[in-house]
């Protein structure tokens, strides 16, 4: 290993990777100096004591960046405008990555560091998405992954690692789900969950943490309106919210009723099939939201144009492609989709179910004057006909002329 580093910025979250990177880093880069950066998208207790177990498990320093707002105005809102999903996972861990990595880098940046060092997987995502985000702000940078060289193949031998330095971790062989909480989702991933025919254990305690199955939910629906200004949603129940602050409503109201509960086989980056369970509960109550408000005020050609290109969206996002020019061209484009996207959605959340309950726009293009299977002085019927005849001419051309004996 390279004997040049003398100062690693370590993207740390307490987790068991992170946990354990501190003291290997020390070990095998000659005992360089590491400074933590944690990054807070929402996490909530999880950054409870971190400083301490840094710093008492080698780090020179610990950085706690409040990133709430930026995570949810920057990269969430522009990816539910765009209506980008992928293969239905609303994307909770994908879009907080470039902003955590950016942050990482300015601080390795400010700091002089030689290196940047990640604890994700060589299986997964987020080794992309951390190390795309770097390139796009210090594209010489070096990058450590740790699960590219050392001989550590599971979480197992690394809980056992973590034993033998005596370094304190919130989880036990039982419980060893690979979970990724912030603002927007909590992700579960491992053990039995590993085993698509085996049911998630939605109604043990402990497992579900945003909310509750739909069955325990209440009996009684609950009503929200969320108002919407430009595609933005920038109230609840007519409180006005910052963004953070408003899917923190959301969550708390989606979990309670059981909303935003997802059961995925999806196909990662990587090439392999993996399967998650998600909690997405405010997020679940947006993206309905912003969907039911668009068939107000979107044009036909606009609306059906934006659907396509929504999957690309999604797919830059879960590819850690947020720093391109595609990814900022589409996001020019659903900006410009938005201008009129204002007005008001009411929602009926009731054990699972997100149900319509009233959509207001001043810049409605429903007429119900046009629309009424009641008299109406503005529609000719009889103009169908020639709509009708030439519409149908292509396929009328082919049937009498197309067939060759």
């Amino acid at each position: 290993m390279s004997k040049q580093i003398k100062k690693v910025v370590l993207a740390y979250s307490g987790g068991l990777d992170t946990s354990i990177i501190i003291p290997w880093l020390k070990e095998n880069y000659d005992n360089c100096e590491v400074i933590a950066v944690s990054a807070d998208v929402g996490q909530g207790a999880e950054l409870d004591g971190l400083e301490e177990k840094a710093l008492k498990t080698g780090a020179s320093k610990l950085y706690i960046e409040d990133l709430k707002e930026e995570f949810v105005k920057d990269y969430v809102f522009p990816t539910l405008k765009a209506g980008a999903t992928y293969e239905g996972y609303l994307l909770g861990t994908a879009f907080a990555r470039p902003v955590i990595a950016k942050r990482i880098v300015e601080i390795a940046l400010a700091e002089g560091a030689d290196a940047i060092c990640h604890g994700c997987t060589g299986k997964g995502n987020d080794q992309v998405r951390f190390e795309l985000t770097i390139k796009a702000f210090a594209p010489d940078m070096k990058i450590i992954a740790p699960w590219r060289e050392w001989n550590i193949k599971s979480r197992e031998e690394e809980i056992e690692y973590a034993e033998a330095h005596n370094i304190p971790l919130k989880i036990n062989r039982e419980t060893n789900y690979s979970k990724d909480k912030n603002l927007w989702h909590l992700s579960h991933e491992g053990l039995d969950l590993e085993n698509p025919a085996n049911e998630p254990t939605y109604n043990k305690p402990g497992f579900l943490e945003m909310g509750v199955s739909p069955e325990q939910a209440p009996d009684q629906p609950e009503y929200v309106t969320i108002s919407f200004e430009k595609g933005e949603p920038v109230a609840v129940n007519g409180e006005k919210l910052s963004p953070a602050n408003l899917v923190l409503k959301l969550n708390e109201m989606g979990g309670k009723n059981g909303i935003g509960l997802y059961d995925v086989v999806e196909n990662r980056l990587v090439g392999m099939k993996s399967r998650g369970v998600y909690e997405t509960p405010g997020g679940t109550i947006l993206y309905k939201a912003h969907e039911v408000l668009e068939t107000l005020c979107l044009d036909r050609d606009t609306q059906h144009y934006k659907e396509l290109i929504s999957k690309k969206f999604a797919e830059l996002v879960y590819f850690g492609q947020w720093f391109t020019p595609l990814r900022e061209a589409l996001s020019a484009f659903v900006d410009k989709t938005q201008e009129t996207v204002t007005g008001e959605v009411k929602l009926k959340l009731y054990k699972g179910n997100i149900i319509n309950a009233g959509v207001t726009s001043p810049y409605s293009l429903y007429s119900e004057e046009i629309a009424t299977f009641d008299e109406d002085d503005v529609y000719d019927q009889t103009d169908a006909k020639g709509f009708i005849n030439l519409f149908g001419l292509p396929i009328k051309v082919k049937a009498k002329y197309g067939k060759k004996d």
